[in-house]
């Protein structure tokens, strides 16, 4: 059997063809046989559709069964999926259409086109894929061969399609599955979007290797996760969603009794969650670091509580070394090599040769250290990227939305620290005289105005007018002394 994806996703779901892979909060269950079925007919309708091996299908639908077989069958068929946040606007989609160039675009409502692709609904896929043939042998893909592509957010430019191979996604599940001792019968409570490498990848993947069942839920909703987690070994999330269980009136310490693993990533937890964690439930939460174009790279220990602020070790086929430059104190970029380090970014090569050192290495655009033992921490961001409740928040589209306003002269988007959501994003505008005392621009008109434009998680959480912004001798925006001067914004002992 070669690296391919398919072939050991679709040989784990022959093997477990009765376990449960699938239970929704609604009592509903789909088996692993089930799953597997759906996707042969949904990879034979694709293909129907004029989609032939390495094209790329963008998608943009609801979580659902539905979805994961979409997916599934992508991969079974040899095309390269591109999944899109369910929350970007049509105007932000457009892009997406462009730089990817699918063969399908497929979303939950139909349309005829978008940007001149056909443009399918998921429900009329799957009406149509039950009169098909199924496909049933996975397309033989080797370890090199592209399987998605995951659009990642920078500080400058537009977002840059991260291509993903069968063997960076492969390799990554080994090593999670055997740095977290997963077992076949562990129980997968997942909450987390399937648009992003955390739900769908690393939570996904991990399960679905080994034939294991997974709670399903169609989004995060504390109450919702506390109702089904009894009976769960495994929960993966975001440093919010651990908050937001403590805070639910609906919390009990036994509902966790179950749990030999919580996991968090996507964003720091402060050392103050950790310990209300541990106090609240009797459990430790671990912690890995990684980004798109890498995969997971570090994970603490599962079998001992770890000190907050750090990361872990680096992962099985994993080399982490600080770049060149460092501080005294041992601070520098971050950098990787490793059997999950992507493909390049897709269409931009010069991206691509910028992003990698000479001799193989990925430059995170991390701030870290390591210590003797080869523990890694994480400092800080070498660039501007907003993270807030475990979303990526790019501040130069929003600041390019913010400059089209009428009345703004100019602007800069930081984020600031929150109880909740780790970071907000903070608007700090010039504005001309009369935007500010004529009209009253406030928070909420701003948020009115950018509505349409720009998915809800990327919206300002704060207005700040200011009379010009700080810059340095090159007239650079100086965005750290606007941080350091906005950090304590939002109060953090909500």
């Amino acid at each position: 059997m070669s690296d391919g994806l398919g072939e050991i996703l679709f040989a784990a779901a022959t093997t477990h063809a009765s376990n449960v892979c699938l239970r929704l909060p609604s009592g509903e269950v789909w088996r692993y046989g089930q799953v597997r079925e759906c996707a042969h007919h949904l990879a034979a309708e694709l293909r129907a559709r004029g989609a032939s091996e390495g094209e790329r299908i963008l998608v943009q639908v609801e979580k659902s069964p539905q979805a994961l077989c979409l997916y599934l069958a992508c991969i079974h068929a040899g095309l390269v999926y591109v999944p899109l946040n369910t929350a970007y606007t049509d105007s932000e989609i457009d892009y997406f259409v462009k730089d990817a160039r699918p063969r399908l675009f497929i979303r939950d409502m139909a349309s005829q086109t978008c940007s001149g692709i056909p443009a399918p609904a998921l429900d009329a896929l799957i009406e149509s894929s039950r009169e098909r043939a199924p496909l049933v042998r996975p397309v033989i893909a080797e370890r090199d061969r592209p399987a998605a592509i995951l659009y990642t957010s920078g500080t400058t430019g537009w977002p840059k399609g991260a291509h993903l191979s069968h063997g960076n996604l492969v390799s990554n599940a080994k090593a999670l599955r055997e740095v977290w001792a997963w077992r076949d019968d562990d129980v997968l409570l997942h909450a987390l979007p399937i648009y992003h490498v955390h739900g769908l990848f690393v939570a996904l993947h991990a399960a679905l290797l080994g034939g294991s069942e997974i709670r399903f839920l169609p989004k995060f909703d504390a109450n919702a996760v506390l109702a089904m987690l009894p009976g769960c070994s495994v929960i993966m999330g975001v440093p919010t969603h651990y908050s937001r269980l403590l805070d639910s009136p609906h919390f009990d310490a036994r509902q966790f009794e179950s749990l030999r693993l919580m996991i968090s990533g996507s964003a720091p937890m402060t050392r103050a969650l950790h310990e209300r964690i541990r106090e609240r439930t009797g459990k430790f939460v671990v912690e890995r670091y990684g980004l798109t174009e890498g995969m997971i790279l570090t994970s603490c220990a599962i079998d001992a509580p770890h000190t907050p602020g750090t990361v872990g070790f680096a992962l099985p086929g994993v080399q982490l070394r600080i770049g060149s430059w460092q501080a005294q104190d041992g601070i520098g970029e971050i950098e990787a090599k490793s059997p999950g380090v992507f493909l390049g970014y897709f269409g931009n090569s010069q991206a691509t040769v910028e992003t990698m050192t000479s001799d193989g290495y990925l430059r995170t655009g991390d701030l870290g250290r390591l210590d003797s033992d080869g523990a890694l921490s994480v400092t800080g961001r070498a660039k501007d990227l907003i993270i807030s409740g475990g979303l990526n928040v790019y501040p130069k589209e929003i600041e390019s939305a913010l400059d089209g306003l009428s009345g703004v002269l100019e602007s800069a988007v930081i984020g600031a620290p929150h109880a909740d959501f780790g970071e907000v994003v903070v608007a700090v505008i010039v504005a001309d005289s009369q935007l500010t005392q004529l009209t009253k621009f406030t928070i909420d008109t701003l948020r009115n105005e950018l509505a349409g434009r720009l998915a809800r998680f990327k919206l300002p959480k704060a207005l700040v007018y200011v009379d010009e912004l700080p810059r340095n001798q090159m007239g650079k925006v100086q965005k750290s002394l606007l941080r350091d001067l906005y950090k304590d914004i939002f109060p953090q002992d909500a």
